[in-house]
């Protein structure tokens, strides 16, 4: 596997509501995508209000685990922090060659389809993950996959 450059340029994004602080980067497997990974920080009190990462590049598990992966502190819900983080995903997939990305969440996850939607994807298929999905574990629900163009 050739892995992909990491760019310093966002290790800190934000807008005027969150920024993006770097936790980490990962250089990834054979199975597993390279990614950056972020604390989500809330500007105006200067508190982590969840994470978000992105997976660079495509394989057969991001299909099943998409190329974003974020969660909000359940204090911090309902205030689209997790919508303002994606939208700044784009610019990250851009940068590394992505001309889409894919985003899934379990099927029954309302509030994360709602998300992904509003980020403006499109809903691929419901579909049960595989056995052979490296996260697969006994009694994982459906998947909803999604596609979001970023050209």
């Amino acid at each position: 596997m050739q892995y992909h450059i990491f760019n310093e340029d966002f290790y800190n994004m934000g807008n005027e509501y969150i920024e993006l602080r770097l936790i980490d980067t990962y250089e990834g497997t054979d199975n597993e995508l390279p990614f950056y990974w972020w604390n989500i920080v809330l500007k105006s009190q200067n508190v982590t209000v969840g994470k978000i990462s992105f997976r660079i590049g495509h394989n057969y598990h991001s299909y099943y685990n998409g190329n974003i992966g974020y969660e909000v502190d359940a204090e911090y819900r309902s205030n689209h922090y997790a919508l303002l983080a994606c939208q700044m995903m784009i610019k990250v997939a851009k940068y590394h060659g992505m001309d889409h990305i894919y985003l899934t969440c379990d099927f029954d996850n309302v509030a994360s389809y709602k998300t992904i939607e509003k980020l403006g994807a499109k809903l691929i298929e419901e579909v049960q993950p595989p056995v052979d999905y490296i996260f697969y574990y006994e009694g994982i629900p459906k998947h909803k996959i999604y596609e979001l163009c970023t050209r």
